[in-house]
Formats: C-alpha cells, structure tokens, sequence
C-alpha cells in the first residue's frame, strides 16, 4: 500500500490484506493488471475496488445464513445414512457369516437359508428406505440450489424495468475494464436520459411512467449485443455498458437506439387514449486506460448534458464535449 501510495483507511487495508491473501482471485488480477500499467490508486479506483470485490458482500449475509443452516440439516441427515448403512452392511455380513459357521458344523440348511433370506430381505427393506431418504434430501439441494441461483437474480436485477442493477453494472464493468487493459481492446459506455420524464410522469401518472421505463428498458436490450450489459443506472437514466466498441461503433448503436424510441407509439391500455411521444437524449464514451468507471460516467454525463442543452432527441459523444461548452 505504501509504494502504491494507497491511503491507510479501514476499506482500502481490507482490500489490499484480501490482495495479500489472493482471495478472491478477480481481485488480485485486478490490482496486478492496474500495477502493471503503472496507474494511480486515487479515491475512486480504491472505491471501486471495495465496492466490487469486497463492500457488496455483506448484503447476502441473512441467505448465505439461511443456506448454511439448510446444508447442515442435509449433511446430518446424511450422516446418518451412512451410518445406517455402515450398520446394516455388518448386520447383514455378520449373519451370511453365522448361516456359514452353522453350515459348516453341520446344522440343517434350510432353517439357515431361510434365516438368511429373512435378514437379506429386511436388509432390502431398509436399502429403499435409505434410497428413498437420500433422493428426498437430493431433492432439498436442488431446492437450495434453486434459492441460490434465484437470491442472487433477484440481487443483480431491477425490480421495474427486470434490467441488471448498479450491482450488476459494477461488476461488469471492472471484469470488462480488466478485458480491455489486457488485451487492449477498446470498450464504451452510452447514457440514456428520457427527455421531459418529470412532466410526463407529473400529467399521466406514475403508473404510465413506469411503462414507459419499462418500454425502454426493452428498446435498449434489444438494441445491444448479447455481450452487452444494458442496465438501469437510476431514476429515468439507462445505461449499456459495450466491450469491443470503440466510440464511432458504440455511438451508431446509442442512435438506433434513439431512434427506435422515437419511433414508438404509446397509449394508455385502459382508455386507450394516445400518449406523446417519448424522445431520449443520449451521452456516449469510450474507456480510457485505467480510470474508473465513474470517471467513464461522468464524461457520458456531461455529452447526455450538451445533448439536453442542444435541443434533446439526439446522441453526443466525448469528442462534441468542447464544442458543446463553447456553444453553451
């Protein structure tokens, strides 16, 4: 931390001693690749890098509680299958054992083979049984299992729009980050703001507005690649994140996406009463080699703020930035 000249507070030591450990390993190939390219760790890279690798953790304390008491109930019932059939096995080898000893002596088979077919067949009996409990407590993983899988969607996911969350975006974007300082490929963002949101919200409701979050939210996982992370940035913001896309690439995608939404016609399904048209105003950026992507954000912020500034309904990129301030 000291050649790096990271600060010395309770977040960042907790990053760089999960460093030390090489636990996990993202996090470890992170800050190699971020030393490697002799970047600095100021406030946002070390914000970023706790609130990937480590900060995000704690949220999924009471289901990770939950499964573990869950998994312990399973591994002691199956604990005590095995046991069951650890003793069944003996109880029955003791008993092929004794009909044999008898045999031997000279004792008449029939009542020894009859005895033998007795315990086999109750040792038959307790087989399925135990078959049957360890397909029930099988069944119960794949339910944990199950709750899992679904725990986690429901963390990365918003709630209206079913696009990944800014959790999921985090988490994206540094694995996407660490792709393009590697192999050097270029990587870009595109910020969608819904133009007059607040009015139409204000004049038809709430409840419309959401659809019209919702229609966007399609519009843009539609628009983007199935390598692409569309998600929900925030309030009436959208946000797709476009690994391999350089600025011309990622703006000519942000203006068919601008252009599918302002070709859509919206109506309230109740009255079916028409509703203005929705326009979108869209900032787009390409990644510079080792910022954050806070830093990314913001430039997109500022060319979504000139496109406002110019009229709305349009797309502007990094590079209309300087114009932009002049002309404002």
């Amino acid at each position: 931390m000291a050649e790096q000249r990271v600060p010395p507070t309770p977040n960042n030591f907790h990053v760089w001693f999960k460093y030390s450990l090489g636990t996990p390993p993202e996090l470890r190939r992170a800050i190699d690749i971020l030393i490697g390219n002799k970047l600095k760790f100021n406030v946002a890279v070390n914000q970023d890098l706790f609130e990937t690798y480590i900060g995000s953790k704690g949220a999924d304390d009471a289901v990770a509680h939950d499964v573990s008491q869950q998994l312990h109930s399973v591994m002691a019932s199956a604990r005590q299958f095995l046991t069951t059939a650890i003793a069944d096995n003996r109880t029955q080898m003791a008993a092929i054992s004794d009909v044999t000893a008898q045999t031997e002596a000279g004792v008449d088979p029939k009542p020894l083979v009859a005895s033998l077919m007795n315990e086999l067949a109750k040792a038959a009996t307790r087989a399925t049984k135990l078959e049957a409990g360890f397909a029930e407590k099988s069944r119960e993983l794949d339910t944990i299992r199950d709750s899992l899988n679904k725990s986690e969607e429901r963390a990365r996911t918003d709630t209206l729009t079913g696009l990944p969350n800014r959790r999921a975006l985090d988490e994206f974007f540094r694995q996407a980050q660490i792709a393009a300082m590697e192999q050097g490929d270029p990587l870009s963002a595109l910020l969608i703001d819904i133009d007059h949101f607040k009015r139409f919200n204000d004049e038809y409701g709430h409840g419309v507005g959401d659809h019209v979050l919702r229609l966007m939210a399609k519009v843009l996982r539609e628009g983007v690649r199935e390598i692409d992370l569309p998600a929900r940035y925030g309030g009436e913001e959208l946000i797709a994140v476009l690994p391999g896309a350089d600025l011309a690439t990622c703006a000519t995608v942000a203006e068919r996406i601008r252009r599918l939404i302002a070709e859509c016609h919206l109506s309230r399904r109740s009255t079916g009463e028409a509703l203005p048209g929705i326009t979108v105003s869209i900032g787009v950026g390409q990644f510079q080699l080792g910022e954050s992507m806070a830093d990314l954000i913001d430039r997109c912020d500022r060319a979504l703020y000139v496109a406002k500034r110019g009229g709305r309904n349009r797309v502007v990129t990094e590079n209309e930035l300087d114009l932009g301030l002049r002309a404002g």
